[in-house]
């Protein structure tokens, strides 16, 4: 067993003991008062799965929200609104039905994360989908990633196709 896939092992096992409630509104706050999100316009968020933070409070806010849809092997940037239709993936996640756009429109794009680090690098669920998101042409936007104060680390094992993250909220 390689030492992601121990680690993705070891977060998933500490999220479970955590009041993932109380960790979503506290992070939930903190972007809310974070610089780039207060001017961002176009902001991506995602669905949560079960025991991951849900930011899906931020839905207040008056902004454009989008959600990622998976084609293939890419994410497709798909407006969301509360209230609007999701599906069930073949990963297990929530994606809207409707048409994706263009990523160029994005300001923010709010990653999820099992574990991040001090060093801007996250671990994430092991498919690179976020990672070649964020790392390839086309959107000028900031990415910003949030974990429980539990699962922010150190140091990461860091492959070169890992994609840094703009700012790492903890709570």
């Amino acid at each position: 067993m390689d030492n992601k896939t121990y680690l993705r092992i070891k977060a998933k096992d500490i999220r479970k003991t955590l009041d993932i409630c109380k960790v979503s509104e506290r992070v939930v706050m903190l972007i809310r008062e974070n610089e780039v999100y207060k001017n961002s316009k176009n902001v991506m968020l995602y669905y949560p799965m079960k025991y991951e933070i849900n930011l899906l409070g931020l839905l207040d806010d008056d902004k454009n929200f989008y959600l990622p849809k998976v084609n293939r092997q890419n994410l497709e940037v798909c407006p969301y609104k509360k209230g609007d239709k999701l599906i069930k993936s073949g990963f297990n996640t929530m994606e809207p039905e409707k048409e994706g756009v263009d990523k160029k429109i994005l300001d923010l794009v709010i990653v999820p994360a099992l574990m991040a680090d001090k060093n801007g690098f996250r671990l994430g669920y092991g498919g690179g989908f976020y990672d070649r998101f964020t790392g390839s042409t086309g959107g000028n936007f900031k990415t910003l990633c949030a974990v429980a104060k539990e699962l922010y680390v150190e140091s990461l094992p860091v492959e070169s196709f890992d994609v840094k993250i703009d700012e790492i909220i903890y709570a």
